[in-house]
């Protein structure tokens, strides 16, 4: 029998009640069958509030699983800055706009000064898809290269060119004959050996490496906040003639509670940051911040234009974020939240053995389930999923073995929500 699966099997349509029924049915007819619903009986939000969502009768779900509305679902600055700008003005970056080049100016203040003077070009896009899409693109103009590296279980979106690059869409089989997944972290082995050795295999089938591309939080490879060997990775790399992307798509703006960005905690100065999801707290914006001549030799043998990336309501939205996530001490929040929570899943792992490993860095916790044998448990972990989903907890799970839940809720998440959360966790699992 197949196991258990956090996804809405379509096949169960007769046990909804009967308006989550009909709704599935007309998703399906509209929508198609590719796309999937979280969970084995799907839930329909009408209303989110900071870390809380609120379904068609009012329950109460607490959200620890989306990182998009970082500054909490529905925040009203966020809200009112979108319907101010939507009411005067939106159209694109061909004209002169005050309040872009001012975001521009204000976000890329954001990275330390050493960085800032390697980072100082910054290119608007729509979606994290579209920043990674538009960073391999400038990594291949400036390098004349094709080789990308990324990790064992990465996803860097949905588009042709970084579906390539994502094995956890697809599976290895999925990847572009010019990119290479290295088994690792979280295995015994050595990071920068194998990225080294990955530089070497590309280099015998002619094609030379061009990039090294990850999350700085490695969120699909399970939550791994300190890999050793990413610093020799990278300078391996560099030494080869290629260059590094860090992808704070999921854990920039503050999320791992130490500064903005999930590049600094590791001590390095990319050649090109993609940013995303959270940039404006589930408004469509993005971008990419690179280096002055990566920008300039790309915009010698092209030119870039994003008809809706930029656009006055978008930066509106991300200034209105950006604003909100330093006013109300959000970085700290998360340093100061997150640390009591790491502690508190650390200390409910010492009474349950099924617990087996648990990692984090402000609100971004990673927590392994294992069965008696101590080896990873998928049905466990999707059980758990399931079982918190039906108590009003959304959580998901990540990693290759998919047997890690993934704790990432919006930054505004505190005491009262992680106690919730530590609550229904341990109940969820004493009835698995």
């Amino acid at each position: 029998m197949p196991g258990p699966t956090s996804y809405f099997d379509p096949t169960s349509l007769d046990t909804l009640d009967q308006r989550t029924a009909e709704l599935v049915s007309r998703r399906t007819a509209a929508l198609g069958p590719a796309y999937r619903l979280f969970y084995r009986n799907p839930v329909e939000f009408v209303r989110g509030e900071r870390a809380h969502l609120f379904d068609r009768d009012g329950n109460d779900y607490l959200d620890t699983y989306n990182n998009v509305p970082s500054v909490g679902h529905a925040h009203p600055r966020v809200v009112a800055a979108i319907a101010e700008q939507a009411a005067r003005l939106n159209t694109h970056t061909r004209y002169l706009d005050e309040a872009t080049i001012a975001y521009a100016e204000d976000l890329l203040s954001t990275f330390a000064d050493a960085v800032a003077a390697t980072l100082g070009n910054l290119m608007f896009t729509c979606t994290g898809s579209e920043a990674n899409d538009l960073a391999l693109r400038i990594v291949k103009s400036a390098t004349g290269r094709q080789g990308v590296i990324v990790s064992w279980n990465a996803y860097h979106g949905v588009t042709t060119e970084v579906a390539a690059i994502s094995p956890s869409l697809g599976g290895m089989d999925s990847l572009a004959p010019w990119t290479r997944a290295v088994r690792a972290p979280g295995t015994d082995v050595d990071f920068a050996e194998a990225v080294e050795a990955t530089i070497a295999e590309l280099d015998a089938f002619g094609i030379p490496v061009a990039a090294l591309i990850v999350d700085t939080i490695f969120a699909s490879d399970g939550v791994r906040p300190d890999v050793p060997g990413l610093a020799r990775a990278v300078s391996a790399v560099r030494k080869a003639g290629g260059l590094f992307i860090a992808d704070e798509v999921q854990p920039g703006f503050g999320r791992l509670g130490d500064g903005m960005w999930g590049f600094a905690r590791h001590g390095l100065v990319p050649d090109l940051v993609t940013l995303g999801k959270p940039m404006g707290n589930g408004h469509p914006v993005a971008a990419v911040v690179g280096r002055p001549d990566l920008i300039a030799q790309f915009a010698a043998h092209g030119r870039y234009f994003n008809t809706y990336g930029g656009n006055p309501v978008s930066i509106a939205a991300a200034q209105a974020t950006l604003d909100v996530l330093r006013d109300e001490g959000l970085v700290e929040n998360s340093r100061v939240v997150g640390a009591r929570l790491l502690e508190r899943v650390e200390t409910l792992a010492r009474q349950d053995a099924r617990i087996g490993g648990v990692r984090g860095a402000g609100l971004f916790l990673g927590v392994d389930l294992v069965d008696a044998e101590g080896a990873p448990d998928e049905s466990l972990a999707l059980d758990i999923v399931n079982r918190l989903r039906d108590r009003r907890v959304l959580i998901a799970a990540s990693g290759p073995a998919n047997h890690t839940l993934k704790i990432r809720p919006p930054l505004v998440f505190d005491d009262a929500d992680a106690d919730r959360l530590l609550t229904e966790l341990a109940a969820a699992l004493a009835d698995a």
